[in-house]
């Protein structure tokens, strides 16, 4: 067989064809970095658009890998929003894969034949790429190069192509560390930091970049070299000065720096599908003062705060008088359904206090104890109340201090010790009866650095110095005091019945764990590791613990195992480092959810060698809550309120519940509890200050 000018082996049935696989070379559309892109046919007459690599880049094992990926990363997207897969062949001479050829101009072709769109055609982009980015997530993929040349404008609407730097939740291939992978005018700010770490919130970015580049010919970050584009990503906010007013608060909500303040694919649909670009007011940037000739960088507008809301316009005029208003007030939603065994069951949603003030825009969650019987939770102006878990009803609540700015009160979750509900707030800890919330007894731990970590019947505290001293939870009288040696800065966690102080040495090289009694004091061992490591669960003998990377500390690159009673240490090293996020132990194996909402299980059987997770799943959720373990089944909590479970024998996601957003639909939660578990019930969190309730069993039925 002869060639082609490009490589491509000619058809042995006639000197004028040239085929690939079984497909019949037309016409070349056009090239990229990766290949060259042809119109084709089959025997049969369907056309197909075959993209056919460079012949340099064939002979990279690298690029191989990750042209695999894209395949792989293709097939599982294929469907109504984007080209499906028709063959491929990764392991060819000349690797190659076909897909169905899809009639009209790539959106840059549109914008530069015909110019901007209008408003009625914006919106109808935009509805068509949020479905394609819905279900392009949903299938575990995100596609980190969403630009105008990747989005066909086909009859029935926008199709998504090009996943050749996408990344699937299952694959081990990974962007090399400092590495920046895409195309920076229509990148997110995390592509730039921690490419790494980047989520599905990075494609709702790049589709408020798109819709920018549609309406007005360019995008919002506009500038000569890639370097300045890259520095105003990061750092700039957009011009959105050009984009017809009814899309700018929808714009401008993808183009949060923060992943966490986008909205996910299914509010810009429902959004869309109520005839406006979003309920929230848009607010301009303010021009920034003129620049110094000798600061060419600086930004062309200053940065303003996003906009966030508390309670809907209900509450408003309370909100400004600074009231409290109780479940009764708010109103409790219960619907009541059946378990297996024929018992009534309740989901229920419920509020125990809206109090701050007026110019707070900030969305909060309660934070809350779950028991069989009964939360036990606290809120901004809401020292601690107990809800019933049944039907959601208010038991009990006690008033916290009068709260003049949220961003100042910090709260934290009422924890059981002693049989009694504890609660620290304003350098006071207090032990209420739970049955009533009556005080028991208050002590003053403004003294302690650190307050406090409960340990069954034991409440600890550190310190400057380091000096631990624990209390009886039942009674606030003093168990112990002690100075831990090795541990001038201590850090402390219990898991399995165990208290564990933990220092690392200020170069990060190692890290010194000492186990202890709780309630008495008495160290049961001290051992020294390599590395930044910290204690994360326990399970029988053996204590499991993260190590950090040395230059990233949010970053985990090992499992650690310990066996006290063997002084065996096993590290699983993970396949690539994970950013942020929570860890979960159960039994011998490791959950870690990553801030952009990876979750990889770690068997930690599988030892001192480059480990490969059981499985990952890509949760589609950017800033996840922390994980929640129990039985075969994980739960975790997304932004907009959404309650998601796992199932962990599978490696897959099961189900979910609907948003549950802000009333003003400005904002969502940015610090999430993890959901608690308890019996049949799983109990989350919303952004507009609500807890729910729902039946485990039935949650994806």
């Amino acid at each position: 067989m002869g060639e082609a000018a490009d490589g491509i082996p000619r058809d042995a049935g006639g000197a004028d064809s040239v085929s690939v696989g079984h497909y019949i070379l037309e016409s070349r559309l056009g090239s990229g970095g990766m290949g060259v892109v042809h119109l084709a046919h089959s025997a049969s007459g369907r056309r197909v658009a075959v993209k056919v690599v460079h012949e340099q880049l064939a002979a990279d094992p690298e690029f191989r890998a990750r042209f695999q990926q894209e395949v792989a990363a293709a097939r599982r997207v294929s469907g109504a929003f984007t080209a499906p897969v028709v063959d491929a062949d990764a392991d060819a001479e000349r690797p190659w894969m076909a897909t169905l050829y899809v009639p009209g101009p790539t959106l840059a072709e549109k914008v530069k034949r015909d110019g901007p769109f209008s408003t009625a055609e914006l919106r109808q982009l935009a509805a068509g790429l949020a479905e394609a980015l819905r279900d392009i997530h949903r299938a575990g993929v995100v596609h980190r190069d969403l630009k105008p040349s990747n989005v066909l404008l086909a009859e029935d609407g926008p199709k998504v192509i090009d996943f050749g730097i996408s990344r699937a939740a299952d694959s081990d291939l990974r962007t090399e560390t400092g590495k920046v992978i895409g195309t920076p005018p229509f990148m997110a700010p995390e592509q730039f930091r921690s490419p790494r770490d980047v989520g599905p919130a990075a494609d709702v970015f790049a589709l408020g970049c798109l819709l920018v580049h549609a309406a007005i010919g360019r995008g919002p970050f506009d500038a000569d070299s890639p370097y300045l584009v890259a520095y105003q990503v990061v750092h700039d906010e957009p011009d959105l000065s050009e984009v017809p007013a009814e899309l700018r608060p929808l714009v401008a909500r993808c183009l949060a720096k923060d992943p966490a303040q986008r909205p996910q694919p299914d509010e810009l649909m429902a959004a869309l599908r109520g005839g406006h670009g979003d309920s929230a007011p848009y607010t301009e940037p303010d021009p920034a003062p003129k620049q110094q000739d000798t600061e060419p960088h600086g930004p062309r507008w200053r940065r303003h705060r996003a906009r966030w809301a508390l309670v809907g316009s209900a509450a408003a005029v309370l909100l400004a008088a600074g009231a409290f208003v109780t479940s009764q007030e708010l109103g409790s939603r219960a619907t009541e359904a059946h378990d297996a065994r024929g018992r009534a069951a309740k989901d229920w949603e419920n509020g125990i206090a809206v109090a701050a003030a007026s110019e707070s825009k900030m969305v909060r969650a309660a934070k809350c104890a779950a028991t069989a019987t009964a939360l036990y939770c606290a809120d901004y102006g809401v020292a601690a109340a107990r809800i019933d878990a049944a039907t959601g009803k208010v038991q009990w609540i006690r008033k916290g201090p009068a709260v003049r700015k949220m961003e100042e009160d910090w709260v934290d979750a009422p924890r059981l010790s002693g049989g009694l509900v504890q609660v620290v707030r304003d350098g006071t800890l207090r032990a209420l009866d739970p049955r009533s919330g009556r005080p028991v007894w208050s002590k003053d731990v403004s003294m302690f650095d650190g307050c406090c970590t409960f340990a069954g019947d034991t409440v600890l505290m550190t310190t400057e110095d380091g000096t631990v001293t624990a209390l009886d939870g039942r009674t606030g009288r003093q168990r112990w005091t002690h100075l831990f040696d090795g541990h001038p800065l201590p850090v402390l966690g219990y898991f399995g019945g165990t208290l564990y102080v933990t220092t690392t040495s200020d170069d990060g090289t190692t890290t010194r764990v000492t186990a202890v009694r709780a309630d008495k004091g008495d160290a049961l061992w001290s051992q020294r590791f390599r590395g930044s490591v910290l204690p994360v669960g326990a399970d029988g003998d053996a204590l499991y613990l993260t190590e950090s990377d040395r230059q990233l500390a949010t970053d985990t690159v090992a499992v650690v195992r310990y066996e006290p009673g063997r002084r065996r240490t096993t590290r699983s090293p993970l396949p690539y480092s994970v950013g942020g996020g929570s860890v979960t132990v159960r039994g011998r194996m490791v959950y870690l959810l990553s801030a952009n909402g990876s979750l990889m299980a770690v068997d930690t059987r599988e030892t001192d060698q480059h480990t490969t997770s059981p499985w990952e799943v890509q949760t589609s959720v950017s800033n996840p809550s922390p994980a929640t373990v129990s039985g075969h089944w994980l739960y975790l909590s997304a932004p907009d309120g959404r309650l998601l479970k796992v199932d962990l024998r599978k490696g897959e996601l099961t189900a979910q519940t609907e948003p549950r957003n802000d009333p003003a639909g400005r904002g969502m939660l940015a610090d999430q509890p993890a959901p608690m578990a308890v019996g049949d019930r799983v109990y989350g969190y919303t952004p507009r200050g609500t807890i729910f309730s729902v039946d485990a069993g039935r949650l994806g039925r």
